[in-house]
């Protein structure tokens, strides 16, 4: 592989800094370009620091944003299916009572069209208890006045005229 490109920090350690140029000596080598090597080196592992520093905030950043997203959509999926079925319990029990209610209506209605048989049953028979016993006086009649005239009618024919 080739290198096309020479990244900043490695042209700043080939190639001195402006004040290193100059002609600052180094304290501890006595070379000219060695104080600007040890800056380079230093600001390099500063730069490197720093960024690392950052993108680890900005990594933990985006963890936590995404953290947060994800804990936004469970709960607006949590809502819109516990919203359905909370609606669906509730349309359950509005069911349940009014199943409740028409039964106790039906049981109402029975008793009371049972009563209205049974009063119409009573008013029957006693119809017709008063019938049979208003033909019953009707056949008495009719023989008491039957026996009346065949008694009429024997003494006639046994007494003599």
């Amino acid at each position: 592989m080739s290198m096309t490109r020479i990244p900043v920090a490695r042209e700043r350690l080939r190639s001195p800094s402006p004040a290193a140029a100059a002609g600052t000596l180094n304290s501890r080598h006595g070379s000219p370009s060695g104080s600007g090597l040890e800056a380079s080196l230093l600001q390099l592992i500063h730069n490197h620091q720093l960024a690392s520093f950052h993108l680890r905030e900005q990594t933990e950043r985006a963890k936590k944003e995404a953290a947060e997203a994800a804990a936004r959509v469970s709960e607006v999926v949590v809502e819109a299916v516990n919203g359905g079925v909370q609606e669906s319990f509730i349309n359950e029990k509005r069911i349940e009572l009014e199943i409740r209610a028409v039964a106790a209506a039906v049981f109402r209605y029975k008793k009371e069209t049972d009563h209205w048989i049974a009063a119409s049953r009573a008013i029957n028979t006693a119809i017709k208890e008063e019938d049979f016993h208003a033909r019953i006086s009707v056949i008495v009649q009719m023989v008491e006045s039957l026996v009346v005239a065949s008694s009429a009618h024997l003494v006639n024919a046994v007494s003599p005229s």
